[in-house]
């Protein structure tokens, strides 16, 4: 399988790709989060997941302009977690979360509705907020996060946009969620990985660590690669510098179907989240 840190995947209905290794700033505070996003740049990662929930978008939108790169080499994603009383007035929180990121003119690369669990108004709300604020071009791509089946299906409902572009949800060997994975690849959606290191709580897992040490790299190392060789988009989190560059440093090694299939076999299913699995009734 050939992937290195230019790797990239298409995006339904859209012309612009995404970075398929993404860096993640959830926990990361405001004055440490500029410098790891900063030094995930130095590494190569091309792309950062935040979300207003975090409170760290102007940090995000500091190391992005520090950072020197051209505003189209970094993808900056945000997201969504409740709406303001109307459509109208949601927009407003879109817009304002893109000019933390990208400034009153910018734009980011990708909004998502965070959660599906404040109910069925509250996300045709968000999602026709999401749908105006790409018509505006302060969004190019608008997905979801912690979706189900049922919950995706209801935007065909809501507006003009479908498929949403990605669903992010929990996703490592022991929480692989298969059956909302087969339908988003199903229906051309984007699967985005987030907690792909499970919070370093599998570390010393033996069928980790034995597949580790046959390649030479670390537990975390294979499990990003696992995630991408799935085709997924992990989004890796720390704010460790030493950490932040090897979780990148996964382009040097290939897990064979030995080592796929043993991952594979970890999973517990909704009771190996450490977050939560979706909900597809």
């Amino acid at each position: 399988m050939s992937l290195d840190k230019e790797s990239v995947l298409a995006l339904a209905n859209s012309k612009y790709k995404i970075p398929q290794l993404g860096f993640g700033v959830y926990q990361s505070p405001p004055a440490t989060c500029v410098k790891s996003c900063l030094k995930a740049v130095v590494a190569g990662y091309r792309h950062i997941d935040t979300a207003q929930y975090y409170a760290n978008e102007t940090e995000v939108g500091r190391a992005r302009e520090q950072s020197g790169l051209p505003r189209s080499e970094l993808y900056l994603t945000s997201k969504i977690l409740s709406p303001a009383e109307d459509v109208e007035s949601t927009y407003k929180k879109i817009a304002q979360s893109v000019e933390k990121l990208d400034g009153p003119a910018g734009y980011a690369d990708l909004f998502l509705i965070h959660s599906p669990n404040g109910g069925a108004e509250d996300r045709s709300r968000m999602w026709q907020a999401l749908e105006r604020a790409k018509e505006e071009n302060k969004v190019r791509n608008i997905g979801v996060s912690n979706y189900g089946i049922q919950h995706i299906e209801e935007i065909k409902s809501i507006g003009k946009t479908w498929p949403p572009a990605v669903n992010q949800i929990e996703l490592h060997p022991w929480c692989q969620q298969r059956e909302i994975v087969e339908y988003c690849k199903k229906n051309n959606i984007v699967v985005q990985a987030y907690c792909p290191l499970v919070r370093n709580e599998k570390s010393h897992d033996k069928t980790l660590l034995s597949i580790s040490e046959k390649h030479q790299v670390g537990p975390n190392q294979v499990l990003v690669r696992w995630s991408l060789q799935k085709g997924y988009v992990p989004l890796p989190k720390s704010d460790t510098p030493s950490r932040i560059v090897s979780n990148a440093d996964v382009y040097g090694f290939e897990l064979d179907k030995e080592d796929m299939a043993k991952l594979d076999g970890l999973d517990q299913g909704k009771k190996g989240a450490i977050v939560q699995a979706v909900s597809n009734e």
